[in-house]
């Protein structure tokens, strides 16, 4: 099965954090095909973007880093492409309230769901939805 990586999943391995090692852990031993889509990556560049608003990376690192994150994107992960279906999904998961999914989780979810992926997170709220949704989750380190 085909690894769905989500923003909080790829994150530590752009940005150095209490995570990093575990992350790049889990990425080296998996043996399997790493998927983000368009909307994971948008996240991860509004995640950056962030970092710079708060003074924790300079725009010219933030765009190293946004490279070297493409670069990696291209050479070593495939494109998950989302359909509508995925955001009329992601609508029925976020209102479930006993799920407390936010629309952006609610979305790689479906996705996961429709591609039948396993969803890889650091997000213990998120693995907790998709496996109550019958979703494969791993959680780094857990």
């Amino acid at each position: 099965m085909s690894l769905y990586l989500d923003a909080s999943a790829v994150m530590p391995t752009v940005v150095e954090d209490r995570f990093t090692q575990t992350v790049a852990a889990f990425l080296v031993n998996c043996g399997e095909h790493l998927v983000i889509s368009d909307f994971g990556a948008a996240e991860v560049a509004s995640a950056l973007s962030r970092l710079v608003r708060m003074g924790e990376l300079t725009a010219t690192e933030a765009a190293q880093r946004l490279a070297d994150f493409d670069a990696w994107r291209v050479g070593e992960t495939e494109n998950a492409e989302i359909d509508a279906h995925d955001c009329r999904l992601a609508n029925t998961y976020v209102r479930r309230f006993d799920l407390k999914l936010r629309a952006p989780d609610a979305l790689h979810a479906a996705i996961c769901r429709r591609l039948q992926l396993q969803l890889v997170t650091l997000d213990r709220r998120l693995a907790a939805a998709a496996r109550e949704l019958g979703i494969a989750v791993a959680v780094p380190g857990a």
